[in-house]
């Protein structure tokens, strides 16, 4: 249950008609349900309750929005952070430094810096020149920094390639036959304390078998480290889990199946465990809600032209993902149609030939399961301002992130004074 549902032939999203936020807000626009998203977590909570105290660390790229950030705070999740941006957005929202995970191939010393004097549970390394770099940040405060390093398990994880990331040729992680070495390099180093492992395969995953695989092979790894006289006290699995978008797919893994994976292969491996989940805990929380623009004559289709764009919701033209698209007010009719947005490029298209609701120019469209990896990878591309984001919870909403103007788009451009502008 996603909390979208009809209601006398209107969409709401829990209690709230998306036409009345349409008319206010106007479109495009997010709209999320926080009591998707808290049911979101109460369900993950209960597939890991055989756990001894896991630490779920909401992947903040998923959707970094304050708000978002602060319902999954008060439902006591921690979080997973990739940049000094995340970090400070996680603290701000309300999540204590010590349920926080700090990640990313790229860390910089002032990201190390910042996240040593707000606090964090573990640093996970991705290379001993990132261990290295900790170190000497760490030891020239004063400060010891708790660290893992992420292992690449060589596993391909069955998703889209351009989020894989356990294969041997991907970026993240050292290579799990380099990991005894690296990890008594670590322990030589000033400033750090060794003691955890990480692994995370990828996104989207359909299948447990990867994420099996990975598993068995870092308990092998802790059991390898634990006997050369490591103390591994965490193991972080990561995320990943897919969610439902194509209707005609065969749904992915229930979170009750991957928990019963999980106690099955790590429960008894004597570490705290930790997870990151993004996409399982928002997709399915948000929508973008869109409206018609023109019905365009088509060679075999027509299109249907919204006023969203591929900057609003880049998914379908960077890995070519399946939204389902609904009309909120549903004629009753069908059609097969093209539907795209305003943007100067053909990769600006949503779905081809989809079978749909019949609309007309005017109406309102949801792009569903839109929660993850939505508003977070919008951009400003065609000087298009950001798309704004609504959040309900039941009967109430309110804005949280406000629609940005175009003034305010253009006053962050610096014209040189040599070329004579002085503006309008």
């Amino acid at each position: 249950m996603d909390h979208f549902e009809l209601r006398n032939g209107v969409l709401h999203c829990e209690e709230v008609p998306l036409p009345e936020i349409a008319a206010a807000v106007g479109t495009p626009v997010y709209v999320y349900a926080t009591a998707t998203m808290r049911r979101h977590v109460a369900v993950l909570r209960a597939a890991l309750a055989p756990l001894d105290d896991p630490l779920i660390a909401y992947a903040v790229k998923a959707n970094p929005n304050g708000a978002v950030l602060a319902t999954l705070a008060q439902a006591g999740l921690g979080a997973d952070v990739v940049s000094g941006g995340e970090y400070r957005r996680a603290r701000a929202a309300g999540i204590p430094p010590e349920a926080i995970v700090f990640s990313g191939v790229g860390k910089t010393a002032e990201e190390m810096a910042l996240a040593l004097d707000g606090g964090l549970y573990q640093f996970n390394l991705e290379s001993l020149a990132e261990a290295e770099m900790l170190s000497a940040v760490a030891a020239s405060r004063g400060q010891e920094a708790p660290v893992g390093f992420r292992i690449n398990p060589d596993v391909t994880a069955g998703s889209h390639a351009k989020i894989s990331t356990g294969a041997a040729e991907n970026k993240f992680g050292i290579a799990i036959g380099e990991a005894a070495e690296a990890y008594a390099r670590a322990a030589a180093l000033p400033g750090l304390r060794v003691r955890g492992v990480a692994v995370h395969i990828g996104s989207q995953l359909t299948s447990l078998a990867p994420l099996a695989t990975a598993f068995e092979r870092v308990g092998g790894l802790i059991r390898t480290l634990r006997s050369a006289g490591h103390a591994i006290e965490v193991a972080d699995l990561g995320g990943g889990l897919g969610v439902p978008y194509d209707p005609a797919l065969p749904p992915p893994p229930s979170p009750d199946d991957y928990g019963r994976m999980v106690c099955r292969i790590a429960g008894g491996w004597g570490v705290r465990l930790v997870f990151e989940p993004g996409r399982l805990i928002v997709a399915n929380a948000g929508v973008l809600l869109t409206r018609l623009i023109r019905v365009k004559p088509g060679a075999r289709h027509p299109f249907l032209v919204v006023d969203a764009a591929m900057n609003d919701l880049m998914r379908p033209a960077l890995y070519d993902a399946w939204h389902a698209i609904d009309a909120v007010e549903p004629r009753g009719g069908r059609t097969i149609a093209n539907v795209v947005g305003p943007v100067c490029e053909t990769g600006d298209t949503f779905a081809t030939a989809r079978e749909m609701d019949s609309v007309a120019p005017g109406d309102l469209l949801v792009f569903r399961t839109a929660g993850a990896y939505a508003a977070a990878m919008s951009s400003t591309y065609n000087s298009r301002p950001l798309t704004p984001e609504v959040l309900v919870d039941g009967d109430r909403w309110v804005l949280v992130r406000p629609r940005q103007d175009v003034a305010t788009l253009i006053a962050g451009d610096r014209i040189p004074p040599w070329l004579g502008i002085t503006g309008s």
